[in-house]
């Protein structure tokens, strides 16, 4: 296709910012979890835009953080590694906060990187005096020179059309990657896992998120109208698991009902998910359980 222009887009940040939110909104679909516990996000999610003129390959990253695990030192890696051979980087913070050392951080190894770097300064549906986003946009100039500054709400959807029309007058001239129906390259089991993992950071606090793992152990259409699925949730502790249990397994029952909905838009089939919970002690720091549950280095 002549003029055509396709390229490559990692979206960076801390926890919290909105980066799994943009994601969505801009791909159409929920294709990344979202909460409000920082580590949500552990995979890089890759989300396709395919439109006449362009397709715009964007990945989602873990937030960057303060590791206090072996599995946080390899969510930060994966980020950071996410960074390389793409054609334009979005370094997303939140403008209801001033630049902090992780912010700093993230901009020092920024700098150093030779693509163009975007400032996405989100939810500015949340700022109630313009005078506070000008503040943060003088802050963050401080740190590093960008490309563009774009203040953005990923939830209402500001100033989105204009950052992609501007990604796109970036992009080199290429072919389609993925085919126009393609919107994320994760097989189904993948995101089956994070929407089950998603209702247990719902209703989970303190130190329970982030000791939940979820595999799909089968998956299988009966019929047309009919999944069935199977799935482990592990944590690292016999307490824990009670608590994802709930009382006479009521928790467990919430999860698998919320969980359920979400899974039945996704196939387009009613699922028929079955939960077990068991104890992988201390797995988040064990390179062997964090290989068996799939957080190999290889696999972000």
């Amino acid at each position: 296709m002549s003029n055509y222009k396709s390229g490559f887009v990692t979206i960076i940040g801390r926890p919290n910012v909105g980066k799994s939110t943009f994601l969505n909104k801009v791909i159409g679909h929920k294709i990344a979890i979202m909460s409000d516990k920082p580590q949500t996000t552990r995979n890089t999610i890759l989300g396709v835009l395919t439109t006449d003129n362009a397709q715009i390959i964007f990945t989602d990253t873990p937030g960057i953080h303060k590791p206090k695990s072996e599995l946080g030192n390899r969510l930060n890696e994966s980020s950071y590694n996410a960074i390389a051979g793409q054609d334009a980087i979005l370094f997303m913070v939140s403008a209801t906060d001033m630049p902090g050392p992780g912010d700093r951080m993230i901009a020092e190894k920024l700098s150093t990187s030779k693509r163009p770097v975007y400032l996405l300064i989100n939810k500015v549906d949340l700022l109630k005096n313009k005078k506070d986003l000008d503040k943060v946009i003088l802050a963050y100039n401080e740190l590093m020179d960008f490309k563009e500054i774009f203040p953005i709400s990923a939830k209402e959807g500001i100033n989105i059309s204009d950052l992609i029309d501007n990604l796109v007058n970036l992009l080199p001239e290429g072919p389609k990657f993925y085919p126009d129906d393609v919107i994320t390259d994760h097989p189904e089991r993948f995101i089956v896992s994070e929407i089950i993992r998603e209702k247990l950071l719902y209703f989970t606090q303190e130190e329970v998120p982030h000791s939940i793992a979820v595999i799909i152990d089968s998956m299988k259409q009966i019929n047309e109208e009919k999944v069935e699925i199977f799935a482990t949730i592990f944590v690292e502790r016999q307490s824990q698991k009670q608590i994802v249990i709930g009382k006479d397994g009521q928790m467990l029952k919430k999860v698998r009902e919320l969980a359920r909905r979400d899974i039945n838009k996704l196939l387009g089939s009613k699922a028929d998910l079955t939960l077990w919970v068991k104890v992988k002690k201390d797995w988040t720091n064990r390179p062997d359980y964090l290989k068996a549950l799939g957080y190999e280095k290889d696999n972000f």
